[in-house]
């Protein structure tokens, strides 16, 4: 694993966890700002997938 990889689940889960945290606090802007943390953090560990499959076909 690479650190883009690492780095992105890690904030995919505090994005979730705060997510969470919004629908048990009916905070909207909660919601919506963990849902946007989960999606970067998505974006970052598929580039972290990507790079790391293109190392190991080269």
């Amino acid at each position: 694993m690479n650190k883009e990889q690492v780095k992105g689940r890690v904030v995919e889960l505090k994005g979730k966890a705060k997510e969470a945290v919004g629908v048990l606090l009916d905070d909207n802007s909660l919601q919506v700002e963990g849902n946007v943390q989960k999606n970067l953090g998505k974006l970052e560990a598929g580039f972290g997938d990507l790079k790391q499959e293109l190392k190991n076909k080269l």
